[in-house]
């Protein structure tokens, strides 16, 4: 992973630096900022190649962006961009169509090579993850690919599936051992955006195919979000997932555990996290907080996996 930030430059070269050599010569862009506010400039970006795309979370102070026709002549990408707002919002413009605002939490999409201007709303800045899939790493390749212009998703079902999808996604690029495979995230993510733009069909064997990647992280997502509730069911997941049980069941037969499995799993590594976070703690309620129906079965279940106690393990040290 690549990390850089202005703190790297003298504070009065920052924004200069940022406008020529970050944002033109390695994004494509023409970034502008009023002179008398440059001292105050303040940008980071990180940038991991994974899954046959590349996936960049940028953080910077308030400045205006540009792609325009002679910045796209300079540096063409003709890939596929799927944004996350993380911060306070943006403003997109300069495009055919209408303006539009993407509100913190919400998605977007775009080809890289049309012109658009965009801007944060507020004073905030900038906060976004963008996942950048070239087109010709995409099995379709349908013309309208390239005539993507920037717009947010319309659909409300896919946002949850995006966010699952993109964490995971981040949880790769910090090397999680556990983190699901990053190109099937990538190749999910870019056809979840062709779904919602009408280019692949959700009923299509590729259409899904990304449904399920997807909504295989949302459930884990949820296990993981309701690990303390001793109650937690496939039908409780299956329920918050919008699906039936049977159809929940069937996205863990192609993963590496079922359901049960990764809900014991996910439960074993909390505990075991608790431990070392908290030594002074209670066994006991460790167990309860990981929602372990009693300390004999957290006990048994520890036992069987680890081959010892918790209070063993414990006991070892960081």
């Amino acid at each position: 992973m690549y990390r850089w930030c202005t703190d790297e430059v003298e504070p009065h070269d920052r924004f200069d630096y940022w406008r020529e050599v970050r944002s033109k010569g390695l994004f494509g862009v023409t970034a502008e900022l009023e002179r008398e506010r440059r001292a105050d400039f303040y940008g980071e970006f990180s940038l991991r190649q994974l899954g046959g795309g590349g996936l960049v979370e940028l953080k910077a102070s308030h400045y205006t962006v540009e792609r325009s026709t002679s910045d796209i002549a300079y540096a063409p990408g003709d890939a596929i961009c799927v944004y996350q707002q993380l911060g306070s919002g943006g403003w997109f413009g300069g495009m055919r169509g209408s303006d539009f605002a993407i509100a913190n939490g919400s998605f977007a999409t775009s080809h890289t090579d049309l012109p658009y201007r965009t801007a944060p709303l507020g004073a905030g800045g900038f906060h976004l993850r963008i996942l950048k899939i070239p087109v010709g790493a995409l099995p379709t390749q349908d013309k309208r690919v390239r005539e993507l212009t920037p717009r947010t998703f319309d659909d409300p079902t896919l946002a949850p599936l995006l966010g699952a999808c993109f964490a995971d996604l981040g949880e790769a690029a910090a090397g999680d051992d556990g983190a699901t495979d990053a190109t099937s995230l990538v190749q999910a993510l870019a056809h979840l955006a062709l779904i919602e733009r009408g280019i692949v069909r959700p009923g299509s064997r590729r259409g899904q195919g990304a449904l399920r990647t997807a909504r295989l992280s949302q459930a884990r997502r949820l296990i993981a979000h309701n690990l303390q509730d001793p109650d937690l069911t496939p039908t409780m997941v299956a329920n918050q997932l919008g699906v039936s049980v049977r159809h929940l069941h069937m996205l863990f037969e192609d993963a590496a555990k079922s359901f049960s499995q990764t809900v014991t799993d996910e439960r074993l590594k909390r505990s075991r996290r608790l431990m070392r976070e908290a030594p002074d703690r209670l066994i006991a309620d460790i167990a309860t907080a990981c929602g372990f129906e009693s300390l004999a079965t957290y006990y048994r279940v520890f036992n069987a996996a680890y081959g010892m106690a918790p209070g063993d393990f414990r006991a070892r040290g960081p």
